[in-house]
């Protein structure tokens, strides 16, 4: 129907010219921003699948510094207890050659003086060996309770670590027994007066460092583990995530040159559409 009023082409035209520019604007957002979901009008329950699977990635990525903060930590503790041990060793030494028939009063006297020294050093590393500010050993993080990690994104992983009664109260004390001067400094008897009773005290020392040193290794290489899984479950639920997310620049690209053309094509129509009044001014002629 050819009318003056109302000209039905031009309106078809102009739907699906603001069709294509919209569909158009789309595409050019998408490239312009490398992300196919810009808002949730994108692609509604796609969003809300990314948001956690990015919340979910972030909190293993933090987890992941935990790991590595916990072994540092564990670490920390390993290399005081490594020369604790050097020290204890080295007084089981003093203390078997200070057993022997040949060895005279003034020996005892020199040995003890050495005795104590390593004795008030190995109180020195057990008091003040530190990570982040805090102490670990005696009265510290390790001595008294459990150690929590935080090893996952959700709540529910985590890992404990309990040495408080191995470190605080076993190895306390056998160190304590083997040597006076763990906990003041003065001049013991060990090995001037009991030497042969101080071997049999600093092997049980030895032993209580050995389980300490034991568990935390343990604790340690289960946590190299819980971050090489942490890294393999990250990559996969980035790529799941990107595969959401991110845009197909080949098919976008496709898709925006033919919005261009549909948009040209459709401008050029509502042009022509002008023409039909022409037409019914022509019959009234």
């Amino acid at each position: 129907m050819l009318s003056l009023n109302t000209n039905a082409a031009a309106l078809s035209t102009q739907s699906a010219l603001a069709n294509s520019q919209k569909a158009l604007t789309t595409s050019m957002t998408r490239l312009g921003t490398g992300y196919r979901v810009n808002s949730a009008m994108d692609d509604a329950a796609g969003l809300q699948i990314a948001t956690r699977l990015n919340a979910q990635t972030r909190g293993m990525a933090v987890a992941q510094r935990n790991t590595q903060n916990g072994i540092s930590m564990m670490q920390t503790a390993e290399g005081a207890f490594s020369e604790a041990t050097d020290i204890l060793q080295r007084m089981k030494d003093l203390a078997t050659e200070a057993s022997n028939g040949t060895s005279s009063t003034d020996d005892k006297t020199a040995m003890q003086s050495e005795y104590d020294a390593l004795g008030q050093e190995l109180g020195n590393i057990m008091s003040n060996t530190t990570f982040a500010g805090a102490k670990l050993l005696k009265g510290g993080t390790l001595a008294t309770a459990a150690v929590k990690f935080q090893i996952g994104a959700s709540a529910s992983e985590t890992m404990s670590v309990d040495v408080s009664t191995a470190l605080g109260t076993t190895l306390e004390a056998s160190l304590t027994a083997a040597s006076s001067n763990y906990t003041a400094a003065g001049t013991g008897t060990e090995l001037t007066a009991t030497a042969n009773a101080t071997i049999t005290k600093l092997d049980t020392a030895l032993k209580d460092v050995g389980t300490v040193r034991s568990a935390l290794g343990a604790a340690s290489n289960r946590l190299d583990h819980v971050y090489n899984n942490l890294a393999n479950m990250s990559t996969n639920t980035t790529a799941a995530k990107g595969r959401i997310m991110d845009v197909d620049y080949a098919t976008e690209t496709s898709n925006m040159t033919a919005k261009q053309m549909l948009l040209q094509a459709g401008t050029s129509m509502l042009k022509q559409s002008g023409s039909m009044s022409q037409m019914v001014l022509s019959l009234m002629q």
